[in-house]
């Protein structure tokens, strides 16, 4: 089962390491005398300064990938929008590309008749007026030519769209893959510091002289 990136920076700011608790022991307040045997529980292991210091550098990694694996995704999901907007103008293209197609059809076959309607009046027409009516037709012609011309440029021009936009797509599904991978080997991460520190006691002084250590190595 995949699991999901939620609230992961709360899981991993701090590391929970284990503390050490003393036992309680009961008084009887008119003999003062103890009224159940303290049994000294044996003293717990506590991580030695070279683990407590890995694992301090294994949850600082933890956190840093978490805020990355976060901006990833914040990254991936812009991206998302993005491709579905440029989805939608593809379309709109497309649509346009349909209706002129259609509307040029319907215009060519008007010049078609217009030509019949000619051919069959020019035995019964002037000259003047067969000039007129042919100048007419060409004109018409001639204008649907352009409209071809222009409508086809705008569907090549889709398609070269349509194309990069193929492209963008395959990068964003192997994103999705690359984030995806990146998220489980976090998760795997997360829970070997889980087993390996978490529950785990530690010297406080161990703690204190790492941070000063890491205090030092900063640049100054």
């Amino acid at each position: 089962m995949k699991r999901l990136l939620v609230s992961l920076l709360a899981a991993v700011l701090v590391p929970a390491f284990a503390q050490t608790a003393g036992t309680a022991v009961k008084v009887d307040p008119k003999n003062n005398k103890v009224s159940n045997p303290v049994v000294e529980k044996p003293k717990q292991k506590l991580m030695t300064r070279d683990e407590l210091r890995s694992c301090m550098d294994r949850n600082d990694f933890n956190t840093k990938e978490a805020l990355a694996i976060k901006a990833d995704q914040n990254a991936y999901n812009d991206n998302a929008i993005s491709l579905k907007a440029e989805k939608a103008e593809l379309q709109k293209g497309e649509d346009a590309g349909a209706a002129g197609t259609a509307t040029l059809k319907k215009e060519r076959e008007g010049i078609l008749q217009m030509f019949e309607e000619i051919k069959a009046a020019a035995p019964k027409l002037e000259k003047a007026d067969l000039e007129a009516r042919n100048k007419e037709y060409q004109a018409r012609a001639a204008a649907f030519d352009t409209s071809v011309t222009t409508l086809n440029e705008g569907i090549r021009a889709n398609l070269d769209k349509r194309k990069v936009f193929s492209e963008k797509v395959d990068a964003f599904n192997a994103s999705f893959k690359a984030l995806e991978a990146r998220q489980e080997g976090h998760f795997d991460k997360m829970d070997a510091w889980k087993a390996e520190c978490s529950k785990k006691a530690y010297d406080e002084a161990d703690e204190k002289a790492i941070m000063k250590e890491r205090a030092a190595a900063q640049p100054k």
